[in-house]
C-alpha cells in the first residue's frame, strides 16, 4: 500500500503555529519535548493531550488525541511521544490501526517513541522519525539564538555589498615631479575646420 514509502512523507513546517504533543499523563516525554523546544524557541505553543501510552487503551486514545489535533486549525505539526521501555510496552505502537491512522493525517506527524534503538511500525510510517522525545523538539522548531545571528550575518553581507557598490575608486596619483597632460581640444577643432575647407574647394 506504500504507507511507508518515503514519497508520501510530508514536510514539517519551519515553524509552526502551534505543536500538538500526544503524550503520557506527567510523563519524562512530555517534558523532554517542551522544555527543549522552548529552550530553542522560547515563545513555542503546545495543544497537549495525555492518554495512556501502554496497555489496551494506548491504541484508541492515541488515535482518538490524533483525530482531534489534526482537525485543530492552528495545529502544524503533531508529535506522538514516549520514553523507553520493553517490547512490550511499545507494542501499542506498531498497532495496525495506529499506523493507518499515521498514514491518513494530513498534519504532518513526529513519531518519537523509546530511544534510538527502539524502531516501532510508527518509526516507518511517520513523516519524521525523532531518535528520542528530545530530538523531537530539535525537529519541530527552530534555534532562535542560531537564526539570530545567521540574520545579522545576512546584514552584514548587504551592508558591506551597499558600500562596495556606491565606492568610485579614485584616480591614480601621478608621479611626484609629472604634471598630467590635458588634452587641448581646439587642436582637433582646427584639424576639422581645415578638412571641411578642402573638401568645399575640391
Amino acid at each position: 500500500e506504500g504507507l511507508f514509502d518515503r514519497e508520501r512523507k510530508k514536510p514539517l513546517p519551519f515553524l509552526p503555529r502551534r505543536i500538538g504533543l500526544v503524550c503520557g499523563r506527567a510523563s519524562a516525554a512530555e517534558r523532554d519535548v517542551v522544555e527543549n523546544a522552548r529552550r530553542r524557541w522560547p515563545s513555542a505553543v503546545f495543544e497537549i493531550r495525555q492518554v495512556a501510552v501502554q496497555g489496551a487503551d494506548a491504541v484508541p486514545q492515541v488515535c482518538a488525541a490524533l483525530a482531534e489535533l489534526d482537525t485543530h486549525p492552528e495545529v502544524d505539526v503533531i508529535v506522538i511521544a514516549r520514553g523507553g521501555g520493553g517490547v512490550e510496552d511499545l507494542l501499542p505502537f506498531s498497532n495496525e490501526t495506529m499506523v493507518r491512522a499515521v498514514a491518513a493525517a494530513v498534519t504532518p506527524v513526529v513519531s518519537a517513541i523509546g530511544h534510538d534503538v527502539d524502531t516501532p511500525l510508527l518509526d516507518l510510517v511517520a513523516d519524521h522519525r525523532a531518535s528520542t522525545p528530545t530530538d523531537a523538539a530539535k525537529a519541530i522548531v527552530p534555534d532562535a539564538d542560531a537564526e539570530r545571528a545567521a540574520v545579522a550575518a545576512a546584514r552584514a553581507r548587504g551592508h558591506r555589498a551597499r558600500r562596495h557598490a556606491v565606492h568610485v575608486p579614485d584616480a591614480p596619483a601621478d608621479p611626484p615631479g609629472r604634471s598630467r597632460r590635458v588634452p587641448d581640444l581646439r587642436h582637433g577643432a582646427r584639424a576639422a575646420a581645415r578638412h571641411r575647407r578642402r573638401r568645399a574647394q575640391s
